[in-house]
């Protein structure tokens, strides 16, 4: 079982709604791990989610704008990849 940390205890500790981490979830930005009903994030993705929210409350950027963002950035991430190779 890998190190990962509740839904409830991110947003009660990072201060955001649950709303804003289930459309997260449901947008595809987060990979989550259930188990008995309860939704983890790893830690190796705390990060991305600390990202997310800096971009959402601090620069208000939409969830559209959000999904729009990180597919560039994958995107510029593979393109860097392959042009080392």
């Amino acid at each position: 079982m890998s190190e990962r940390i509740s839904r409830e205890e991110l947003v009660r500790i990072y201060n955001v709604e649950i709303t804003f981490f289930d459309s997260l979830e449901e947008a595809g930005l987060l990979t989550i791990e259930t188990e008995n009903e309860i939704k983890y994030l790893p830690y190796d993705d705390l990060s991305t989610f600390e990202k997310y929210i800096n971009w959402h409350y601090d620069l208000e950027v939409n969830l559209a704008g959000l999904e729009v963002i990180s597919h560039l950035l994958n995107k510029i991430e593979k393109l860097q990849v392959r042009n080392l190779h």
